[in-house]
């Protein structure tokens, strides 16, 4: 059988080398830009400035650019090895940054890896690799629904040999501080595929036409997520990512390996809040004996632990099939949707636990379950998820009698 859990001793290695770089160099560089003990949080360029430091020490390390491939300078890792990369850097908030595979890079870069001309990588996904440049993924919009591309009202039409866009984004991830967009808006009027209706166009900015009216408040506050109006922004054809009509391929293509990297970085997450659910019923006591003594607090524990067990074993299976070159997309989408709620589940029971200090921002817990809410609607909203796997399950029955191929098509 070629099932088999183990890390190799050179995967064990890189494990077990993130982990130490991050409680060494990151979790301490994270207390000083934030603040801790009484200290004053870092005023923005000496933020930046830490932050470059943390880089430049894990470029030193070996630890730069895990996803990519060697010759663009990265330790070409798998998507089975990245999963317990990203599962120790996303134990600190900025750790999938220092690494340089955070998101929407990350996906990026492999979009750019795999679309872009060679001119195009040279001026656009060379500077992402360095880490002298950062990037946006602009497609949401706030007239349609975000998980239904093929409504996308952002225009684009050829005038010569450049394109005239017209449009409206929102919720655009990094695009306050990125250099380049990757923008999809509609080319075609009247495609035979409604998913052949859309192109992707690399965006230097600033660039005139494009304005970011407002950086959106959210639960977690009012910085990363912008809303662009485009008027009469006008890009060479050279500057077409993929081929005309190939935008909706060219973003699943994206979407699918990047929310299995959030599904990563959200164990991490969760993983720490059951770690603190456990050490907080271990030191509280109350009504005669310590929490984890009581029944009531040990099934909240055996909850989030057996979630995170299926958290962690769908991830594995999923980069596996990716790795390995099959279809993944049914795979992805139900591990993106159960990862993400049993996050939102394990963080609240982990406040639960703690009670008002849990509540409080004296634990990262608050800060944590305030970007949990997000994953439930980002990369696709659980519904469109729970739709699409149903069907996946009734053609399979009705193609095979059996519902096995579309329950991951394992062999029991």
């Amino acid at each position: 059988m070629a099932i088999d859990f183990t890390l190799s001793p050179e995967l064990e290695g890189i494990r077990n080398n993130v982990r130490e770089f991050i409680e060494r160099v990151v979790k301490p560089g994270e207390e000083i830009i934030e603040g801790s003990n009484g200290t004053e949080p870092l005023n923005p360029k000496d933020r930046i400035g830490k932050l470059i430091e943390m880089r430049k020490e894990a470029f030193e390390e070996g630890l730069w650019l895990p996803h990519m491939p060697k010759e663009w300078g990265g330790m070409e890792l798998g998507h089975v090895a990245m999963a317990m990369v990203q599962a120790e850097a996303a134990k600190s908030y900025y750790g999938p940054w220092v690494l340089n595979c955070q998101a929407p890079d990350e996906g990026n870069m492999h979009t750019m890896l795999h679309w872009a001309t060679d001119e195009q990588k040279e001026k656009y996904l060379k500077p992402l690799c360095k880490g002298t440049a950062t990037s946006c993924f602009a497609m949401t919009e706030p007239e349609v629904a975000g998980s239904d591309p093929t409504l996308i009202q952002t225009n684009a039409y050829q005038d010569g040999e450049e394109w005239v866009i017209n449009g409206h984004k929102w919720f655009i991830s990094n695009a306050h501080r990125a250099n380049f967009a990757i923008l999809i808006a509609r080319t075609e009027d009247d495609p035979e595929l409604p998913q052949a209706a859309n192109t992707a166009f690399i965006i230097d900015l600033p660039s005139d036409g494009w304005t970011e009216t407002r950086e959106i408040e959210t639960m977690h506050g009012s910085t990363g997520h912008s809303e662009i109006v485009i008027e009469d922004l006008r890009v060479h054809d050279s500057q077409m990512l993929g081929g005309r009509g190939q935008g909706h391929l060219l973003g699943q293509y994206r979407l699918g390996p990047a929310r299995l990297a959030h599904c990563m970085r959200w164990i991490a997450q969760a993983e720490m809040a059951l770690d603190m659910t456990v050490k907080r019923s271990l030191e509280r006591y109350s009504h005669g004996s310590i929490l984890a003594e009581k029944q009531g607090i040990q099934w909240m524990i055996a909850d989030s632990a057996m979630e995170l067990y299926q958290c962690k074993l769908m991830v594995l299976h999923a980069a596996s099939k990716i790795d390995n070159g099959d279809d993944f997309k049914s795979e992805v989408s139900m591990t993106k949707h159960f990862v993400a709620n049993s996050l939102n589940r394990i963080i609240d029971r982990a406040i639960q636990v703690h009670g008002a200090l849990g509540y409080s921002t004296d634990t990262p817990l608050a800060h944590m379950y305030q970007h949990a809410r997000w994953s439930r609607f980002a990369d696709g909203a659980d519904e469109i998820h729970q739709m699409r796997i149903a069907q996946r399950t009734i053609a399979a029955f009705k193609d095979h009698g059996s519902t096995s191929s579309a329950t991951g098509n394992l062999p029991i």
